[in-house]
């Protein structure tokens, strides 16, 4: 079994979310996609939140040797193909690569060293998960569920779908907790829906029952159109992709602009703790509806 985890945005951990799962997985896919891997070292640093599979003193014995056939985002989890194990990240892991001779840190839970001695190296801030299981063996709820729900980014996530979502969910519950909570969207998290819901026009804290149709089919739009363009961007600039470089999508509402003026009305951006973390927001732009 599984140790799940779940990570709260706005205490400093690094939050994985869909746009920068995507963006790692097409960069482990273009840097170490085909190579061997020769030896694995977990648990370096112990660290009492890194939560592994099993005994990481196994690991090693399960990847040596084998190739690495690709990667792929679960939602907000990435996935590394081995032949026939798999090795998954969750929020809260810094990801790396490092090529040959390239400085490694001096702490970290796990290294893959592969045969060209290019490395991937992943450290945990505050949680996070590296999980190392042979095909199939993995019976975490949210990583069974992640797999099985179709992504934003992909056209099986249509407006019929997001309206099934809305039809499923109690109406008393906010914007926020209806995107962010219950696995309704698999790798949407406090990080994303931020901008997602300035660009439609509704506050983190407006229910559900309040919303118009209109604002409901603007919302499935924003959802689309607001993760497509985080992807396109490589991730958001709160994040930092394989290399350490920050991702070129220039957030509109997060922690490191909201002391910016509003960039529709120029008004003052709040911040404000909500559900377990921050929430920002224009009060011109988005008023609390009741």
């Amino acid at each position: 079994m599984i140790e799940s985890v779940s990570v709260k945005n706005g205490g400093g951990a690094r939050v994985l979310e869909i746009p920068e799962s995507q963006t790692i997985s097409e960069q482990l896919n273009r840097t170490v996609k085909g190579k061997r891997i020769r030896n694995v070292k977990a648990n370096v640093s112990p660290h009492k939140f890194a939560f592994y599979y099993g005994d990481p003193e196994k690991y090693n014995d399960l990847l040596a040797g084998k190739a690495i056939s690709g990667a792929h985002a679960v939602a907000g989890q990435v996935e590394i193909a081995a032949e026939d194990a798999r090795v998954l990240f969750s929020d809260g892991i810094n990801v790396r690569y490092y090529e040959r001779g390239a400085g490694l840190p001096l702490k970290y839970q796990l290294r893959m060293e592969c045969e060209d001695e290019s490395s991937i190296v992943c450290s945990v801030q505050m949680y996070g998960g590296l999980w190392a299981f042979s095909e199939g063996g993995n019976d975490n709820p949210y990583y069974l569920v992640a797999k099985e729900k179709p992504s934003p980014l992909s056209d099986a996530f249509d407006e019929s779908y997001f309206d099934s979502l809305l039809t499923g969910a109690k109406s008393s519950l906010s914007a926020k907790a209806f995107l962010a909570t219950e696995q309704r969207i698999p790798g949407l998290g406090n990080g994303a829906l931020q901008d997602i819901l300035f660009n439609a026009g509704i506050n983190p804290q407006s229910k559900l029952d309040v919303l118009s149709a209109g604002d409901k089919s603007l919302l499935f739009a924003c959802v689309k159109q607001t993760l497509l363009e985080m992807t396109a961007k490589g991730g958001r600039d709160t994040e930092k992709d394989l290399f350490g470089n920050p991702g070129g999508y220039r957030t509109r509402m997060s922690n490191i602009a909201y002391m910016n003026p509003c960039p529709k009305c120029g008004g003052t951006i709040v911040r404000k703790a909500y559900m377990g973390g921050n929430v920002y927001f224009c009060p011109m732009c988005q008023p609390v509806r009741k």
